[in-house]
């Protein structure tokens, strides 16, 4: 049976790719991925040379299509976003569902978490916390839920694009003030 491998990429430390990820990659018949272009710079890096299917947010459906029938045919295919794990505020999610529908087998290969690391150094106690991801790009939408989740009584974890972190924090402190 093949298999589709769900790869944990680097977060901006290439250096912290697992080598279970770095002998998946090595064996994979294809690589797909979210940006092939930041994929390839993690391959190179690593002296890996695989041939690679872009299956990003705006093609998900149709790439997994595709990736199905490369399964389908026997093929060993490895799923890398961009950082950190796929289907996590990532593409991935569809592709993983659809291979899984179609009867073949889905294997996550840990690797790097922001969510994760963040909690293991922000020194908070907390047992519950709320993964929220990313926020609404509109913003009333994204205004309205951070008010609700700056009103929990647990603590949350939201991503940011860092060309937006300074906005957000206006944002929080307007709602705090």
């Amino acid at each position: 049976m093949s298999v589709l491998y769900i790869i944990g990429t680097p977060i901006g430390n290439l250096g912290d790719i697992s080598l279970r990820a770095v002998e998946t990659l090595k064996q994979a018949d294809l690589v797909a991925c979210e940006d092939t272009r930041q994929t390839l710079k993690l391959l190179n890096h690593l002296g890996i040379r695989v041939k690679m299917l872009s299956c990003r947010a705006q093609n998900e459906e149709l790439s997994a299509g595709k990736i199905i029938a490369l399964l389908d045919e026997g093929k060993t295919v490895a799923y890398a976003s961009d950082a950190g794990t796929p289907a996590l505020s990532d593409p991935g999610a569809i592709l993983a569902r659809k291979a899984s529908e179609a009867g073949h087998k889905v294997v996550p290969i840990p690797g790097p978490s922001a969510f994760t690391a963040l909690l293991s150094v922000c020194g908070a106690q907390d047992k519950t916390v709320l993964f929220e991801g990313f926020l609404s790009p509109k913003k009333g939408r994204r205004r309205s839920r951070l008010k609700e989740l700056l009103n929990i009584s647990y603590g949350f974890i939201i991503f940011e694009a860092r060309l937006r972190i300074i906005k957000l924090c206006f944002v929080v402190w307007a709602a705090n003030a």
